[in-house]
């Protein structure tokens, strides 16, 4: 899976420790949940940070859902949950990694 870093032009908020955006840990950066989408700080700027492509988080018998524990990221047109290190979404009967 490969992750687009798009230049998120305009954006006048910084985003870091205590700036009142949901933190997701994401690889080697951290994106902030911002405006129903990702943003990451990136090269004096701030990136639009979403996964192309879906790949399956095999083994996952956890379900994700309201009231089970993790942290809920609205993405688009469903709800990611971040859970080890990383963001998971219902798809199609499975889980998928973000």
């Amino acid at each position: 899976m490969t992750t687009t870093h798009t230049e998120h032009t305009g954006h006048g908020h910084t985003h870091g420790d205590g700036c009142g955006h949901v933190a997701v840990p994401h690889g080697d950066h951290v994106d902030y949940v911002h405006d129903g989408h990702l943003h990451r700080e990136h090269g004096g700027h701030t990136d639009e940070c979403e996964p192309t492509g879906h790949v399956e988080h095999t083994g996952h018998t956890h379900t994700h859902g309201d009231g089970c524990g993790h942290v809920a990221v609205p993405h688009g047109d469903h709800v990611d949950y971040v859970h080890d290190g990383h963001r998971h979404a219902l798809h199609e009967g499975h889980v998928d990694d973000h």
